[in-house]
């Protein structure tokens, strides 16, 4: 495995980087019961919903001080190194290098005052992105699906020849299916849309096959065997039927080849994301949405990860503005042309950081309050939802957990989040066990 492969945790946990198309893993699950759950999940009032999120993933913890709840009347040691500046929002400051933010402050929701119990990476990277801890911090996998998975399974994709559930460049930290099976994993790129001549290679191996071949499933699979890294054939054996034509349908039609192309993006669009690879994925994550994919994650570290133990002020500098520019463009991009009604973002890390500076001059793990921005989605933005005390350290209004931001994502996407689903030893499951939503965004 690359350098660039690995997760850059102080725990030193790496993920894979395999791609998987997902064909299989739908065991215990009938055919009808799926299709049926899935109109239940996409048609709210009788209308068809073509909603979708597009998920930021803040690995490994961003700094509430430095980026959405600056302190500038705090002592110097909770105060931190940066400076704050002003928001469209009157009364209301952000970090410094927030800057673009700031200016269209207006379509944002910041909640100040998410909270949890765990400062470890894995238990708390699991609770953001499933909502729930995990019972074993030795796990490397989901022990319960990710809400990407949960979405893929209910709703899959808006359109036609696309994936339900894509992952930049790689799945999120717990970002994979669970005992909800193989299938409803994230199609990964494998590398950034800033790649040079950048392609999906999961879109173009398989050109050779022709449609003769769905009839025999041997021969389909020998075809995608050239292609290990799109498919889990272990998996892929006990598709059904159904979700392998609409595999095939993807990997040998144009629809979601057009979907990828960034490259058709004209060059003042690329600018205006960042000629980097963050800018360049948050801008193939809208093209995505467009396009019909109902959930895009993006792994959105560039210049290393949030995990700020050290040197925050030089770790803020070198990969703020890149965050700030593709954030800005994105929520900009979204209301210009009328997708914020349909697209939700989150940007959302796994803890916060310790109010105090540390001895060598960063932040450590503090999952007692973090800050969470929302936008699009029909949110009401334009406001800051809650508060942290005056020194960064805890909730001091309207305390909310990342479940509740969780919840907000499944409303959305009018899935309900009181819906069960058995596990592996067959005990049902609820998507979420704490369901409210953050009410003052809806």
């Amino acid at each position: 495995m690359s350098v660039s492969q690995r997760a850059q945790f102080c725990d030193e946990i790496s993920r894979r980087g395999l791609i998987q198309a997902g064909l299989g893993g739908v065991i215990g699950l009938s055919m009808p019961e799926l299709l049926r759950l899935r109109a239940s999940a996409a048609e709210e009032n009788g209308t068809k919903l073509d909603t979708a999120v597009i998920y930021l993933e803040l690995a490994g913890g961003p700094t509430q001080h430095e980026t959405y709840d600056p302190k500038p009347n705090a002592p110097a040691e909770y105060r931190g190194p940066l400076d704050s500046i002003e928001t469209a929002l009157p009364g209301v400051r952000f970090s410094q290098y927030m800057e673009k933010q700031a200016a269209i402050a207006d379509k944002l929701a910041v909640i100040r005052s998410i909270h949890h119990d765990s400062g470890s990476h894995g238990t708390s990277s699991h609770m953001t992105q499933s909502g729930y801890y995990l019972s074993d911090r030795q796990v490397r996998d989901n022990e319960m699906p990710c809400i990407g998975s949960v979405t893929a399974r209910l709703r899959g994709a808006n359109a036609e020849g696309v994936p339900p559930f894509v992952s930049i460049p790689r799945l999120m930290r717990f970002g994979g299916a669970a005992w909800l099976g193989k299938g409803f994993n994230p199609f990964e790129t494998g590398k950034s849309a800033d790649a040079k001549d950048f392609q999906v290679p999961n879109l173009t191996l398989l050109n050779g096959l022709t449609s003769d071949r769905l009839a025999d499933r041997r021969g389909l699979l020998s075809g995608f065997d050239s292609a290990k890294r799109i498919i889990d054939n272990r998996g892929a054996a006990e598709a059904t039927d159904d979700f392998t034509r609409q595999a095939f349908d993807m990997v040998t039609g144009d629809a979601a080849r057009a979907a990828f192309d960034i490259e058709a993006e004209t060059v003042e669009t690329r600018d205006r994301y960042g000629r980097n690879p963050l800018g360049q994925d948050i801008l193939l994550a809208r093209r995505l949405v467009e396009r019909g994919v109902t959930f895009v994650t993006v792994r959105a570290n560039t210049k290393g990860s949030w995990d700020d133990h050290t040197g925050i002020a030089d770790r803020m500098k070198a990969k703020g503005p890149f965050i700030d520019q593709g954030i800005a463009a994105l929520v900009s991009d979204l209301y210009e042309t009328g997708l914020a009604e349909k697209v939700m973002v989150v940007a959302m890390g796994e803890f916060g950081r310790t109010p105090r500076i540390n001895k060598n001059a960063g932040r450590d793990h503090w999952g007692q309050v973090m800050s969470v921005m929302m936008s699009g989605g029909n949110l009401k933005v334009g406001q800051i939802v809650g508060a942290s005390d005056s020194n960064g350290a805890v909730p001091a209004e309207r305390p909310y957990r990342p479940e509740n931001v969780l919840a907000t994502l499944y409303h959305h996407l009018g899935i309900d989040p009181q819906l069960t689903f058995n596990d592996r030893s067959g005990r049902p499951r609820y998507i979420l066990e704490r369901r409210n939503v953050v009410h003052e965004l809806v």
